[in-house]
């Protein structure tokens, strides 16, 4: 029996619909890394040195001819992995740090074709007191192809591209992991970010995530009428290795971050790009429509063959 092209169609597109909710029913969720490590950032010690911009610039070999004054970069770009905003609230200035989250889910990493960007030691089998993964999400510039889907998918806004270079690459804060010192030894073997160094008031602290709640629920426990309630990246998007503390009366859209459901978009996006490959929905796809193109050809070959003996004499 013939299968019309609209069945045919019809067919597949129920089927990769199927494969899509199947699959994004049936990824499980991303528990933290054991040895996640991150920061905490509490804007109500912020007061706006911005001494951690530069830094981070000095630590990661960046220009500083894009320091002006106080007033610092106005957002992240190809030359700054973190920046120090003021939000104007109406009463006293607040600022906010901003950075990579470092997401425990973290859909640039799902979009990722070639894992150019990647959780630290994640996906690597360990053996008995073997370094475990920090979850730091870590770029390789060698694998990346330069099709930015990490900047579409980042519900941040954090990846930024060198747009005035030949062999552009993505540029965002990997936790200063390239001065991390092994020889130095511990579990986890990681640099203590050079923000987190220099800041006076230690409005931003490195350390283990369990540590940062820990530390961050003190904080609220002991100070309940300074702060807003909220532990900002505890759950938002999957839950982030890089924490928030917002000042009572401040919401943390105030701050430039976004309301975010517990559930990472990554979810989403990794289930709709793979389970059509995961499912053999693609390769049906593709054949089918090969399929009909010969089936086509085929026909129009055989009219043209008939056609050229009628006009035979």
């Amino acid at each position: 029996m013939l299968v019309s092209r609209r069945t045919l169609l019809k067919g597949v597109a129920a089927g990769a619909t199927a494969a899509v909710a199947g699959g994004a029913s049936a990824r499980e969720k991303v528990a933290p890394s054991p040895g996640a490590v991150g920061m905490l950032y509490d804007s109500t010690r912020c007061v706006g040195c911005r001494g951690c911009v530069a830094a981070c610039k000095e630590a990661n070999d960046l220009p500083a001819d894009d320091l002006q004054g106080r007033d610092g970069p106005a957002d992240l770009g190809s030359t700054t992995k973190c920046v120090v905003k003021e939000i104007a609230t109406g009463r006293e200035p607040v600022y906010v740090k901003q950075q990579c989250m470092h997401c425990i889910d973290p859909p640039c990493v799902s979009v990722c074709m070639l894992g150019a960007l990647h959780k630290e030691g994640e996906g690597k089998r360990k053996l008995p007191g073997e370094h475990v993964g920090t979850g730091i999400v870590l770029y390789d510039e060698g694998l990346c192809v330069g099709c930015r889907y990490c900047q579409i998918a980042c519900a941040f806004s954090v990846p930024r591209f060198e747009w005035g270079k030949p062999f552009p690459a993505i540029v965002k804060c990997e936790l200063c992991q390239h001065r991390a010192d092994p020889s130095k030894g511990g579990p986890y073997a990681v640099a203590n970010p050079a923000c987190c160094e220099v800041c006076p008031a230690e409005a931003v602290i490195f350390g283990r995530r369990p540590e940062l709640l820990d530390e961050a629920s003190r904080r609220l426990a002991a100070e309940p009428r300074r702060y807003n309630g909220k532990i900002y990246g505890a759950t938002e998007n999957g839950g982030t290795q890089v924490l928030y503390l917002a000042a009572a009366g401040v919401t943390y859209p105030q701050l430039g971050l976004p309301d975010l459901p517990a559930q990472s978009s990554a979810h989403f996006s990794e289930s709709v790009s793979h389970a059509p490959y995961l499912h053999g929905i693609t390769p049906i796809a593709l054949y089918a429509a090969a399929a009909f193109v010969i089936r086509r050809n085929r026909k129009k070959q055989e009219e043209e063959i008939l056609d050229h003996e009628e006009d035979r004499p």
